[in-house]
């Protein structure tokens, strides 16, 4: 099966994007090419990372001409906002799943293998392992919600109940199934047919009826439509295999915490990623990473 790698970026993440294309052009095999979605301000910057493999797209090219964004007052303009007359304002983190919603839906290829940005290739792999024969690996981890502390639950558990009102999904209303992981695959077959339900059932466009909500999980709606709605065995293999090691919260990692971080994957890890928002110095990720 074709498969493009899809990241969602922006220029608070340049560096350890940077270091993402780096490892990919050296460790990961198997793909088409490498897409960057961002906003329409960061393409000339991003554009030094575009190769013969890996192209830049503005998110102008993805989103509809209404969902457009704008400086954030109240940060002297540091961080944006996307204004919409379809609902309330939309921060990056939820732009971003737009945009890798839409670019899975034109894609070409039948796979897309989605990794975020302060990702980075620790091991040699080939994006061939999501495909098993026919179907491709789906990520879902029956119980993962029940074990997350109580707030981050309740959040996720929102975003459960939200998939489900999209979809149509009278019951379960939530389920404790989780979706979410840094590096997985989805098949632009099922992405597309996915949007129509959502059309079908608000009778507004996808775009209108996602950016409607803040209560927002892209990959919670592909999870729950695969799960509950496609019935299409033929398609997906599911299994819970994370391949990427995270550090999610916490202060920035030291140059040691960094190498034991990354000395610490599991046998089927292939990736590591370290959450931009601890602070971590991404020069002292390149050097752990073996990318120096």
């Amino acid at each position: 099966m074709q498969t493009a790698i899809v990241t969602s970026s922006y220029r608070g993440d340049f560096e350890r994007c940077r270091l993402l294309c780096e490892s990919i052009d050296r460790r990961v095999t198997g793909h088409t090419r490498h897409l960057i979605l961002v906003e329409s301000r960061d393409v000339a910057l991003f554009r030094s990372l575009a190769g013969p493999r890996r192209e830049i797209v503005d998110e102008r090219d993805l989103l509809p001409f209404w969902l457009r964004p704008f400086p954030d007052p109240l940060s002297l303009g540091r961080r944006r906002f996307w204004l919409s007359p379809k609902g309330p304002p939309l921060r990056g983190w939820h732009v971003q799943q737009l945009r890798r919603i839409a670019m899975a839906a034109a894609l070409d290829e039948t796979v897309m293998v989605s990794v975020d940005s302060d990702v980075v290739f620790l091991r040699p792999f080939d994006v061939g392992w999501f495909h098993e024969s026919e179907k491709v690996r789906f990520y879902r981890r029956p119980g993962a919600l029940a074990a997350l502390e109580p707030g981050a639950r309740e959040e996720h558990r929102k975003w459960s109940r939200k998939a489900g009102q999209l979809l149509g999904i009278d019951r379960p209303q939530e389920t404790d199934t989780g979706y979410i992981a840094t590096l997985i695959a989805w098949r632009s077959d099922t992405v597309r047919e996915m949007l129509g339900r959502f059309e079908s059932r608000t009778g507004r466009s996808w775009a209108s009826a996602l950016a409607a909500t803040r209560t927002l999980s892209e990959c919670t709606l592909y999870g729950r439509f695969v799960d509950e709605i496609e019935a299409r065995p033929d398609r997906h293999s599911p299994g819970d295999i994370n391949l990427c090691h995270m550090y999610w919260t916490g202060q920035a990692l030291g140059a040691e915490a960094l190498h034991d971080f990354a000395a610490d994957l599991e046998p089927h890890q292939v990736a590591a990623g370290i959450q931009s928002f601890t602070g971590t110095d991404p020069a002292l990720i390149r050097r752990a990473a073996g990318l120096a």
